[in-house]
């Protein structure tokens, strides 16, 4: 009798619910990004060449520094240019006196004309040397515009408002119109470009995948991270997208523009770029600790049922988004998903939850 009350007393005993922390998950819009290396380039780059020839006499502008469009960078020497310019000037003026006497003489025997005092292919000859006069005239006020442009070049001004390079001559030098060397370089970085690469497969992944159901277009803004980890400032916009893949590398070029009004971003600098090329309006984003894998490394999450018992369900991955998974398929909104105590229970546990949603679910 006493062996018997010890075994109903035995099977009486009730195993403690095993205390787990839950938390439960609701629907939301998560943009899918990617990251893309790429390269600072300047917006506006020009170099610096002459359109004459001649010898170089100054350089007015300081190497590195910034120059504002229409300085003068350099000066050639402009004594010929000087007295071509004024030949040209003394040659107008000779030509307009011509014209002026042709055109008297010609108004004359069109006077005499008129009362039988002269011929009419005399008038016809004089209006003709007056005609010829005047087309003169034209002829040399254009030699005196070229004689004025050939001046004014030897004064060579910058074309953009930008930071110039080094230069690549001194005074002395003697340089040329049609010199292959560039005398400097500048280039405007106010704002400027980062060219990215897409790969080939990414890009067809992200057609295909804009074509899913619940998935629509992203944004057109970009973020940069910088080659020390940090983040730059201020969020770029990208502005196009290559229509043709580069036959060597297999991968398109993305273009953004960024401001840059304090000089961070320098022409090649090797940066990443966050772009967003679509959203999922309907999608799970699932802390990493809650996710383990079956005997096949299928993912897997533990669920609460009403009756506080737990059940094992097998979930859709997508990718990766810092330190939570986008799960696209086997979670509904509201499940309850364990996350704490995983290690101590089996499908068999009767567990007490305790909701832990706010040390894991990042506040919107």
């Amino acid at each position: 009798f006493f062996i018997f009350c010890e075994e109903k007393a035995k099977t009486n005993i009730q195993t403690p619910a095993i205390e787990v922390g839950i938390i439960s998950l609701k629907e939301e819009s998560i943009p899918l990004q990617q990251e893309l290396s790429g390269r600072v380039k300047a917006k506006l780059i020009s170099e610096v060449r002459p359109q004459i020839n001649g010898i170089i006499t100054k350089q007015l502008f300081t190497e590195g520094s910034f120059v504002k469009e229409g300085e003068i960078l350099y000066q050639i020497d402009s004594a010929t240019y000087q007295a071509s310019f004024f030949q040209a000037k003394a040659s107008l003026e000779s030509a307009k006196v011509d014209a002026k006497n042709a055109k008297i003489k010609s108004q004359r025997y069109e006077e005499l004309l008129k009362f039988d005092g002269t011929s009419k292919q005399d008038a016809d000859d004089a209006k003709a040397v007056y005609l010829q006069a005047e087309a003169l005239v034209e002829e040399k006020k254009a030699n005196l515009e070229s004689a004025k442009i050939d001046l004014e070049r030897t004064n060579i001004k910058a074309p953009i408002s930008g930071y110039i390079s080094i230069s690549s001559v001194t005074k002395g030098a003697l340089i040329s119109a049609n010199q292959t060397e560039a005398l400097a370089t500048i280039r405007d970085t106010s704002s400027v470009y980062v060219d990215v690469s897409q790969s080939n497969t990414q890009l067809l992944a992200l057609r295909k995948l804009l074509s899913q159901k619940n998935i629509q277009k992203g944004n057109t803004e970009v973020s940069l991270t910088l080659s020390d980890g940090s983040i730059y400032e201020h969020k770029g916009e990208l502005q196009l997208q290559e229509i043709a893949v580069d036959e060597n590398t297999g991968s398109v070029t993305l273009r953004a523009l960024f401001p840059n009004e304090k000089g961070i971003l320098l022409p090649g600098m090797f940066v990443k770029a966050t772009v967003q090329g679509a959203i999922n309006t309907k999608a799970f984003l699932l802390p990493q600790q809650a996710v383990s894998r079956d005997a096949k490394a299928n993912p897997i999450i533990t669920l609460l049922k009403e009756d506080n018992s737990i059940i094992k369900q097998m979930i859709t991955i997508e990718r990766a988004i810092g330190n939570r998974w986008l799960v696209s398929a086997g979670i509904n909104n509201n499940d309850k998903i364990i996350i704490e105590g995983l290690n101590k229970i089996n499908e068999k546990s009767k567990v007490n939850p305790i909701d832990v949603s706010s040390k894991y679910i990042e506040n919107k």
